[in-house]
């Protein structure tokens, strides 16, 4: 049977991380936490599920993660956010693909369902949101600033597991704007350094299709009024990244 070493890198999550680690259970054959410095009771609840815990300064994202995995001792490493839990479809899923065996050269995806102020949400854009979380150790590691994503070492094919990937991404209105006006900033930031542009025009034009897209064209309105509150901060979100950008554009090259 193939062994997994799930990965989770935290900062106060005390909130969450139990609920993410009990899901774990009979899925993974190891569960390595990275912690950047939490004050809460993080590191108590680790240490109490019997996981090996341990202290790395904040490295950024990908780096973060990246010295997470290269701490696991089994091949297979299962990639997963203190906010996140395994459904029972999907634990049912890695259980049977253990027993059956998996391929090195095939890296898994997995639908992530997504939870707004205890709603779930299937629609604004925000569901499937498949993500890659299982692959071979060594076949892959993140890259980027923001919104990281895996660079991999050799080709790959891609196959979808069956089962969700439960998101408890906010619990407050406030939790939300705060995060994206923090990830704006950081997508801003990215862009800018990668040589993108805009203009007027697109800081004005942009976040109103971002709303009708998700809101019209992706079903948000389906989700009732949470669903018209993630649709007009997804769409504030895409004018503060392009409002930042222009500005960034126009900075002298010293700055």
């Amino acid at each position: 049977m193939d062994k997994i070493t799930a990965v989770i890198i935290t900062k106060n999550e005390e909130r969450n991380i139990g609920r993410c680690i009990e899901s774990l259970q009979d899925v993974a054959d190891e569960v390595v936490v990275i912690d950047s410095g939490s004050t809460d009771n993080t590191e108590g609840i680790c240490l109490k599920a019997g996981v090996r815990f341990e202290f790395h300064e904040w490295a950024g994202y990908s780096g973060q993660k990246n010295y997470a995995n290269g701490l696991a001792t089994h091949p297979w490493l299962l990639s997963i956010d203190a906010d996140e839990a395994l459904s029972e479809e999907l634990r049912a899923s890695l259980t049977q693909m253990k027993k059956e065996g998996l391929d090195p050269d095939t890296v898994y995806s997995v639908n992530r369902l997504n939870n707004y102020c205890g709603q779930w949400i299937r629609h604004c854009g925000w569901y499937p949101d498949a993500r890659v979380r299982l692959w071979h150790k060594g076949a892959a590691e993140w890259d980027g600033l923001v919104h990281e994503e895996l660079r991999y070492t050799r080709a790959m094919r891609e196959k979808k597991i069956k089962g969700d990937l439960l998101h408890y991404s906010f619990y407050s209105f406030e939790d939300f704007a705060r995060r994206q006006i923090h990830y704006a900033s950081l997508a801003a930031s990215k862009a800018s350094k990668g040589g993108k542009k805009t203009s007027a025009l697109g800081v004005w034009l942009r976040p109103g299709w971002t709303f009708f897209r998700n809101y019209i064209i992706k079903g948000g309105f389906l989700d009732g009024y949470n669903g018209y509150v993630i649709c007009r901060m997804t769409a504030f979100y895409t004018f503060l990244k392009y409002a930042q950008l222009k500005e960034d554009n126009h900075l002298p090259a010293s700055v």
